[in-house]
Formats: structure tokens, sequence, C-alpha cells
């Protein structure tokens, strides 16, 4: 890129360090283009008319006093109208509190409890995950359809509220999440650290007014909030939004509706579509088999060329994040030259970290650190390289909400944050993910297994969907979710049914064990009825299944009690 380019990045470094000078930047440069807006029609925001809206909702809650540094939350699918409601409340100095759609009613409220909240934007469908004590607690609760109110505590109309303009080490947000080890905590986000974000976004992926982004993920999450609802506002791009579940009809027609530039995606989507759809019509068609083995150069060129058809034909930027991609999938993406990118984070950065950009990837990788963020490997295993990654930067949040214990854990004295991931480095500054310090096993000779590893190798087998492994007495276990198609459930009762299981369970031993070296190899392999149950990025929470035995088990069981 040229001169001016630089200039202009240079120019919005120095001037984004909150959500205030955001929103008032972008509203007034890009003020008659379109902000946001449903796919088939409904909710539609100009910059300008986001800006009339936030005031709007923004003057409504001083009403009843909602001030500056109370807390907003926000339960809702993703919409134009939830982007409103963000900047209602961080916009002026109010703190928001998104919540994932599928939390539970439990969940919901403890969240609204320990956060202390005043308000929730709330989706009429998810009102019943409210208790009453909850809806009776609260001083406002609005309908993020309509704006209605649907419950206002009238002895709060007092007039008496203020805001503020935030300054960089505000508290913008607070994000709770219980990743995969089930300790739910709320993650304190700046203004700094998600304006740090934009810049790295900025710097790693240049947009500009003309992009369209389509938005997949949960807005709650920091991933989709950062870089598929606050980037595009900074560039003037216009992001678009399903009305209903992603499924992947709806998916593919709103692709070809929008036509989409940028996407931001996790691991399982990409690679559903590639076991669920490519190997299949590879496998079926006798010509496509023929050129992938004898001429490779000219069917990945047909084939790429059709995937980033089913993308709409314009997309130059699909970020993959939330976990790590199945290195199968990313070498076949790679060689299609298909305009993929990997990004790597937590809440706790807002998320980025590492990322390895398109045309710049490497199978396998999670690319380099991020602008203006420092990486580095502590504790490093001098025999094979590996350590955890600790990060220091702009990006790194506050700290955990009423946890000042849990913060001192993970960020030190000097700012370096933990981020409890084992990697290693190349000679070129690429880092490679082996596992979780959380879920590493040692092995009867002290060494590290790392069970990710062994997952990609079964997650390859056919007919597997998604597996699991863990130690069990000293044993490595592999929990194993096949494909419905080849394990049909509706037998269990007839014997033909356990013939069939254990005759696949015994498939994937031998596979793993023969691709796996000596101390990662499987004792055991159990089946499970129903898919694992998952964080908002489709992690497993390996915690739940800490002691699982596996469906199969429990049938078996039954089947001889009635027996």
């Amino acid at each position: 890129m040229g001169g001016p380019y630089k200039t202009r990045q240079r120019s919005r470094e120095v001037n984004c360090t909150t959500l205030r000078w955001l929103y008032l930047y972008a509203t007034k440069k890009y003020s008659g283009r379109t902000l946001s807006r449903f796919v088939d029609g409904g909710q539609k925001y100009t910059y300008d008319e986001f800006k009339h809206r936030c005031d709007s909702l923004s003057q409504r809650m001083l009403r009843y006093g909602i001030s500056a540094g109370d807390k907003v939350a926000i339960l809702a699918q993703n919409m134009p109208n939830w982007t409103v409601a963000f900047f209602s409340a961080a916009a002026f100095r109010r703190v928001a509190i998104p919540i994932l759609p599928d939390s539970s009613e439990n969940e919901v409220t403890n969240i609204l409890t320990h956060s202390e909240s005043k308000v929730i934007f709330i989706s009429r469908r998810y009102l019943h995950k409210l208790s009453k004590e909850m809806y009776d607690a609260l001083t406002l609760v609005i309908d993020i359809e309509t704006f209605e109110f649907i419950k206002k505590d009238r002895s709060a109309f007092q007039c008496d509220g203020y805001v503020r303009d935030p300054q960089p080490d505000d508290l913008a947000t607070i994000i709770y999440t219980s990743g995969t080890t089930g300790k739910a905590k709320g993650v304190m986000l700046s203004h700094r650290n998600l304006c740090h974000n934009i810049i790295e976004s900025l710097k790693a992926e240049y947009c500009d007014k003309n992009d369209r982004f389509l938005s997949i993920l949960p807005m709650a999450h920091a991933y989709e909030m950062a870089i598929g609802c606050l980037y595009p506002i900074f560039v003037g791009a216009c992001t678009y939004y399903i009305q209903k579940p992603p499924t992947p009809s709806i998916l593919m027609a709103a692709m070809k509706q929008v036509r989409p530039t940028v996407m931001c995606a996790v691991p399982l989507i990409i690679e559903k579509i590639y076991k669920m759809s490519i190997v299949p019509t590879v496998k079926k068609s006798k010509i496509l088999s023929w050129m992938q083995a004898k001429t490779p150069w000219l069917f990945y060129s047909l084939v790429g060329g059709r995937l980033k058809k089913s993308f709409g034909g314009k997309l130059h930027f699909f970020g993959i994040g939330g976990g790590k991609l199945d290195p199968v999938v990313e070498e076949f993406l790679y060689k299609c030259r298909f305009p993929y990118a990997i990004g790597y984070g937590l809440t706790e950065c807002a998320p980025l970290v590492c990322n390895a950009m398109v045309g710049r990837t490497k199978v396998g990788s999670i690319g380099i650190p991020s602008y203006k963020v420092e990486v580095r490997l502590d504790n490093v295993n001098p025999e094979t390289g590996e350590g955890e990654i600790v990060c220091r930067g702009d990006n790194v949040m506050l700290g955990y909400y009423k946890d000042p214990e849990r913060t001192l854990q993970v960020i030190d004295d000097e700012g370096w944050f933990r981020t409890s991931d084992v990697a290693c480095v190349d000679k070129k500054g690429y880092y490679y993910i082996k596992g979780r310090l959380n879920s590493t096993i040692v092995g009867p000779s002290g060494e590290n297994i790392y069970p990710e590893e062994i997952e990609r190798v079964i997650n390859d087998i056919e007919g597997v969907d998604e597996s699991l492994v863990m130690e069990r007495g000293g044993k490595l276990v592999a929990l194993v979710k096949f494909d419905d198609n080849v394990i049909n459930w509706d037998q269990a009762w007839e014997d033909k049914f356990f013939e069939n299981l254990e005759a696949k369970k015994q498939a994937v031993l031998d596979f793993v064990n023969r691709k796996v070296g000596k101390n990662s190899r499987v004792s055991e392999v159990d089946a499970m009825k129903a898919p694992f149950e998952k964080t908002a990025t489709q992690k497993i929470r390996r915690f739940i299944y800490k002691d699982s035995k596996g469906d199969d088990k429990e049938l078996q069981s039954k089947q001889e009690e009635t027996k």
C-alpha cells in the first residue's frame, strides 16, 4: 500500500481510544450510508439513523436514573438493534453486559445478579429466562425488537440520570464466559481494549465502506463483537444479519443474496462444509476423483472456484477463530486458494493475540503476533520447545469482575497475561498451538499428552462427527460422536445395532493407534448419542464429560436390565 493508506491508518490509530469517539466519528463521516440491516428486510439503519436512535434511548434511560457506570444487559439474537442497545450503553459510559442467547435461566440470573445490572434489552422469545425475582429487581426491561419498555420502575422516574464521556481505561463491557473449564468469570474489557482490536483488525485486513459483512456468530461473544460489529462501523461498512438460525440452506441463500466480502466463522462451520459437502461430492464423481489424483492443480482450481462461488463470489476475507482448524481442512483451503485467515485470541484479550492473514497462512499455525501485541513462550521445555503463550498489550483486559484473586493468577505485575495455551514457535515467528494446560495429560513417563492432537486424528475418520479424549484410570479413552447415518440409534434394542457399533469403535481404535505415537495410544472408545455440549465458539465443554462413560455403555446396561 502507498503513503496515503499509511497516513490514514496513523490518524485513526491516534484517535480511536474510546467507543464514544468511534460513535461520533463514524456517524458523522458515514451518516448517509447503511450501517446494518436484516438480509430479508425489517430492521435497517443508516449511520445517522443509528445515532439518533442511540441518543434517544440514552435519554429515555436517563429519566429512570440509569447513569454512567450503570450496567445494561443485552439478551438477544443477532440483529441491528443489538448494536443500538450496545452503543446506547457503552458510548455514554454505561457498561454493556452481553449475554449469550443459549444461556439457561440460572446462568442469566447469575450474570444479572453478579453484574448488578439495572436494565436489560431482551427479545420476547427469551423473557421466560428472566425469573420473577430478577424481573422485579430490574429497573427497566426493554423489548429489543421495538424498544418498548415492557417493565419500568415508576419509583425510579426521577429524571436524575447523568452520563459522561468515557476515558480509554474506563470499563466498556463485562463478558461472562465459562470457556471449556466450567468456571464462569466476568471479563472486564475497557474502551482501550476494544479500540485496540479495531486497529489490530485494520492492520491485519484492510476494509472500507464498500465492504459487506455477514454476521453469523453470537454478538455477545468478544470475537464477533470486536471484529464483526465494531470494526465495520470504524470503516463505514454495512453488516447484514440473518433473522433465522443459520442452517446450511438459509446461510447459502443469504450469501447468494448479500454476496459478502467479509465473514467471521469458527472452525466447525467450514469443517462441516468440507466433510458433509465437498468430500462426498468428490467421492461420488469419477471425474473429480481422477482430477484430484492426476491433475491436482486443476482439481483445486475447479473445486476452489465452486467453493468461492457458493459464498457469493465476492469474499476476500473469511476469518476463522475460536478454536484450532483441522489441518486436513486447512490444507484443502490453502490449495484451493480460498481467502481464509486464522485468528487466535481469548475473551480476556478482546480477543486478538495472533493472526495469519489471507495469503500468509501456514497450515497448522495461528500466525504471528497481532499489531502492537507482545507474545512469548514461558516455561519452555528445552526438549520439545513447547511453552505457555503469554502476551502483553493494550488488548489485555482490566481483570475479572469482583475477582482480584483470579486476576492476579493470570496477569503479572508487568502486564503479561497467561493464556494457558501451550505452543511452539518456528524460526519465522509463526506460533503453533499444541493444547491447553488444563487439558494436558501427563503420561506414565512424565511426557505431556495433548488430547486435542489425538482428537484431530479421530475427527478425520470417515463417519466421525467429533470426539473428546480424556484420561480414565491411567488410560486414554476417546468419547466419539458418530455420524447418525453411520450409527442408527433407533436400532438401540437390536443385537445388530451393538455389533455395528462395536465394529465402528474398533475401527476407530485401530486407526488412531496407527497414526499417533506410542504414548498417545487410546485404550478404549466409547460412543456418544447426542452431540457434545459446546461454548459459543463451538468448543466442547470438557469439564462436563470428565466422568462420562459414553451413551453406548448406558444403553447396554439398560438392555441387560430389561433382559
